[in-house]
């Protein structure tokens, strides 16, 4: 099961970016932010200030993935 790579622009912290993930990275981040109350560049600004090195598409993909193992 392949999902599309989906290129979007958000702002963080004022400065406008564009993050490239699989379809199914978006539709659970969706997830996370409403459960979380929160926007989805809100969440996405969280990750972005508690990445260490990585880009951000892979620092989203490791926190989804962490969010549903029950790590965060």
């Amino acid at each position: 099961m392949t999902s599309p790579v989906i290129k979007r622009s958000i702002v963080i912290a004022g400065h406008k970016t564009s993050v490239s993930i699989e379809d199914a990275f978006w539709t659970a981040l969706k997830e996370i932010a409403q459960a979380r109350r929160q926007s989805v560049a809100e969440l996405i600004g969280a990750i972005d200030g508690a990445r260490r090195g990585s880009n951000l598409s892979s620092a989203i993909r490791v926190f989804v993935l962490d969010y549903y193992r029950g790590s965060r």
